[in-house]
C-alpha cells in the first residue's frame, strides 16, 4: 500500500520535501517481475536484441544533419512528465551537463544532441534514443572523443544469457518503456562499446538506478583496485581497440536519487550529475580518482547535513558512484574529454 508524507500530503517517494529515486515504485518492479518470461520468450524468439537492433530495416535515420568529427555528445533526459513517477530533476540536469561541455571542455553547440521532453527537442522514445546512438557512433575516426550522458530511470531484469556475474541485466528506460520496452546493457555494449576503433574514446555518465555496469565493461573500479567484470559466459564485451569509461550513479543493486538536497533553492536534480559536474567545474585537472572521490564526499557531505528532527523526510542519500572501463588504467591520470 503507498503512503502519504505527512508534509506535503503527496505519494512517497516522490514527495515535494524529500528526496525520490531514479527506479520505479515497489508496484512498478511487481508489475515488471511478473512479465519476466514474456520478456525472456521475446529476447529467445530474437535470438539476440542486439542483433536485431543493428540489422533492423525498420528503423529509419530521423537526424538528418551528420555528426561531426572530434568531439561530440548525446545528452538524453526523461522526465516521464505523464507518469506517477515521473522525476523532476532531469532536464536540470540535461541543461547543466550541455552547458559544461561547451564552456569546460569545448564542445561546439551543433556537437551536442539532445533529447528530452521539451518543444525545442524530439521526446527520448526509445527509437529515438537508439536512433541518436547511431548518430553518436557515426564514421568513427581516431581521435574522437564522444559523451553519452543519461539521467532518468533505470530497472534490473533476470539475465538469461550468462554474462552477468550477478545474474540480472541492467538497462535504461526510455519515455516510452512500457509499451516499447527498456533498452538493456547488452544492446548498449553491442552499439556503443564494440564498434569504438584505436583512437576513438567514449565516456559515458549515467544517472540512473540499478546503472553500476550497465555498459557491461569487463572492468569495474573497486576499493581503489580494478576488479573483473567479464562475463562468465566469455562473450567478449571490450571494444574493437578504443576505449569506453563509464561513471554511473550507483551500484547495481542501489538507487539513485533525484534530489533537492544539494540546492538553496530546493532545485531538483541528480545527486550524481550535480556532484560530477561541480567536481569539473571546481577542479579543472582533476584525476579520475579524484573525481570519484569528490563525489563521494560530496554525498556523505549531504547525508551528515540532514537535520535530525527532519530525517523522517529526507531520506538519506544511499549511493556509491562506480566507474567502470573496458581496459585498466591509471586513475590518477588527468580527467579529459
Amino acid at each position: 500500500m503507498s503512503m502519504a508524507c505527512q508534509k506535503c500530503r503527496q505519494q512517497l517517494p516522490h514527495c515535494e520535501c524529500g528526496n525520490s529515486d531514479r527506479s520505479l515504485p515497489v508496484q512498478e518492479h511487481d508489475r515488471f517481475s511478473s512479465k519476466m518470461r514474456r520478456f525472456r520468450d521475446k529476447f529467445r524468439r530474437k535470438n539476440s536484441l542486439s542483433r536485431s537492433l543493428s540489422s533492423s530495416p525498420r528503423l529509419s535515420l530521423i537526424f538528418t544533419k551528420p555528426p561531426p568529427s572530434g568531439k561530440r555528445a548525446f545528452l538524453c533526459g526523461v522526465t516521464y512528465k505523464k507518469e506517477k513517477f515521473r522525476l523532476r530533476g532531469t532536464l536540470h540536469d540535461v541543461n547543466s551537463m550541455r552547458n559544461m561541455l561547451v564552456q569546460k571542455f569545448s564542445f561546439s553547440d551543433d556537437s551536442i544532441l539532445i533529447l528530452a521532453e521539451e518543444e525545442a527537442y524530439k521526446p527520448p522514445t526509445r527509437r529515438n534514443i537508439l536512433e541518436a546512438f547511431k548518430w553518436l557512433m557515426a564514421d568513427l575516426k581516431s581521435g574522437d572523443s564522444l559523451v553519452f550522458y543519461f539521467s532518468g530511470h533505470g530497472l534490473r531484469q533476470p539475465d538469461f544469457s550468462d554474462d552477468e556475474l550477478d545474474g540480472f541485466d541492467e538497462t535504461i528506460c526510455p519515455l516510452d518503456f512500457r509499451t516499447k520496452g527498456m533498452i538493456i546493457d547488452n544492446a548498449i555494449n553491442d552499439i556503443l562499446v564494440k564498434p569504438l576503433i584505436p583512437g576513438v574514446t567514449l565516456h559515458a555518465i549515467i544517472d540512473s538506478c540499478h546503472s553500476g555496469t550497465v555498459l557491461d565493461l569487463p572492468w569495474v573500479y573497486k576499493e581503489k583496485k580494478w576488479a573483473d567484470n567479464r562475463p562468465p559466459s566469455g562473450t567478449n564485451k571490450g571494444t574493437s581497440g578504443g576505449r569506453a569509461i563509464g561513471f554511473s550513479a550507483c551500484r547495481d543493486y542501489q538507487l539513485a536519487a533525484d534530489t533537492s538536497a544539494f540546492s538553496a533553492e530546493k532545485t531538483m536534480m541528480g545527486a550524481m550529475s550535480h556532484t560530477f559536474i561541480k567536481a569539473l567545474s571546481e577542479n579543472p585537472n582533476i584525476t579520475y580518482q579524484g573525481l570519484l572521490d569528490y563525489m563521494h564526499k560530496e554525498i556523505e557531505k549531504v547525508n551528515k547535513a540532514r537535520c535530525p528532527l527532519l530525517k523522517v523526510f529526507q531520506r538519506k542519500i544511499d549511493q556509491e558512484p562506480v566507474l567502470s572501463s573496458s581496459e585498466k588504467f591509471d586513475t590518477n591520470i588527468k580527467f579529459k574529454l
